[in-house]
């Protein structure tokens, strides 16, 4: 009788064990959770002060916006990889966008009124999605909610250097005022699927309206990515994306407006710590007219980066050039990048020492009261990331 109830107990403790081991046994084998920060501040000094950015006003003894620090950006990551297939990222980013804080009332009775803003270090949600990897066949991913387009991606990559500059069509709109409607991240979903290590190809289907503002339409965007490496150390990526447009009555015959951006990624990898990559890209969006006449956004890149020593001193260079206008050629640009990264001490604390020359084709065009065609910065870069 004792060995029967032995025996029963051994077997209920077993069914009530078992469970619990094997989420121990899983737990334990799980990569953990992270957590990750990054931050970008700059030390930025004007090197001339007559061109359109660096101008010196006239009641300035030095250019105004000279001689600063600036918190660029700041993000907090958590994620968590549940297991072999399912990944969760939450990201916060962090910049300087002014925001309204208050209301000034003036005068008895009330004259006018006045807004308060402040500049503060504000967070927002940029990152929010799930990851499913092997989803429906084995190297399928998909990637729902609020997530990274498939815009930016490859060129970013190869550059590196996130926290010296924005690649080309993500630096495009600060570079030149001119808006692309090209987003790091939206709300939708992505599938993207390799072939083999040759082939790849990703789609993605999003609000349109990025993560910076709410849905206000119907319509949505669609990107398609394919990237074909013929052989080793060379990549070459093709872009489409395309978006239909609320219609405007200052334009009754675009019954339909579309936006579409056609771009090209090349990167050459096949010497040891070098890269060496171009980006292309042409913007059409039929709200861009000119007396009637449609023009297009565009511009290229080029630029190169060499590791002298891992995780410690890498030399870097870069050329944009940026066409707002195809029908202006006047509101023609360039800017040339070039510095190096240095790590001192520990490869989670870069200095990065860089120059920023811009060039206007007619500067005028950008500021009327510049005298040069012309800006020189120089930036010292602080980055961190832990």
């Amino acid at each position: 009788m004792r060995t029967k109830r032995n025996l029963i107990l051994a077997v209920v403790l077993g069914v009530a064990i078992l469970p619990l081991a094997s989420l121990l046994a899983q737990t334990t084998t799980s990569p953990p959770q992270t957590f990750t920060t990054t931050i970008y501040l700059d030390y930025r000094y004007f090197l001339n002060n007559a061109g359109p950015m660096t101008l010196k006003p006239s009641s300035q003894t030095t250019a105004y916006l000279s001689n600063q620090f600036i918190f660029r950006r700041a993000y907090f990551t958590y994620e968590n990889k549940i297991n072999d297939n399912l990944k969760f990222r939450f990201r916060l980013d962090a910049d300087n966008t002014a925001n309204v804080t208050g209301v000034t009332l003036t005068g008895l009775p009330v004259t006018g009124v006045t807004t308060a803003k402040d500049d503060k270090l504000r967070p927002f949600m940029k990152h929010l999605y799930l990851e499913y990897s092997n989803f429906l066949i084995p190297k399928m991913v998909l990637n729902v909610g609020m997530i990274e387009t498939l815009t930016f991606k490859p060129a970013e990559e190869r550059w590196g250097l996130r926290s010296v500059a924005k690649t080309l069509v993500d630096g495009y709109k600060d570079i030149t005022k001119k808006e692309i409607y090209a987003s790091s991240a939206d709300i939708g979903a992505t599938l993207k699927y390799s072939f083999a290590k040759y082939f790849r190809v990703a789609a993605g289907y999003y609000n349109g309206s990025h993560y910076t503002h709410a849905e206000n339409d119907q319509y949505k965007e669609i990107e398609i990515q394919t990237q074909i490496t013929p052989f080793a150390g060379l990549s070459i990526v093709g872009y489409y994306d395309y978006e239909q447009k609320l219609p405007v009555a200052s334009l009754p015959l675009e019954t339909k407006p579309v936006g579409q951006t056609y771009k090209v990624d090349a990167f050459f990898e096949m010497v040891k710590n070098l890269v060496i990559a171009g980006e292309w890209f042409i913007y059409k969006n039929d709200l861009y007219q000119t007396a009637g006449e449609k023009y297009d956004v565009g511009g290229w890149s080029a630029f190169g980066r060499y590791v002298v020593k891992a995780d410690k001193f890498t030399l870097f260079a870069r050329y944009d050039s940026y066409i707002p206008n195809s029908l202006d050629r006047d509101l023609d640009m360039s800017l040339v990048i070039a510095g190096f990264d240095w790590a001192p001490y520990h490869a989670s604390w870069r200095l990065q020492p860089n120059i920023w020359f811009t060039n206007y084709t007619n500067g005028v065009r950008y500021n009327a009261n510049a005298t040069k065609n012309s800006d020189i910065v120089f930036n010292l870069t602080f980055f961190l990331s832990f």
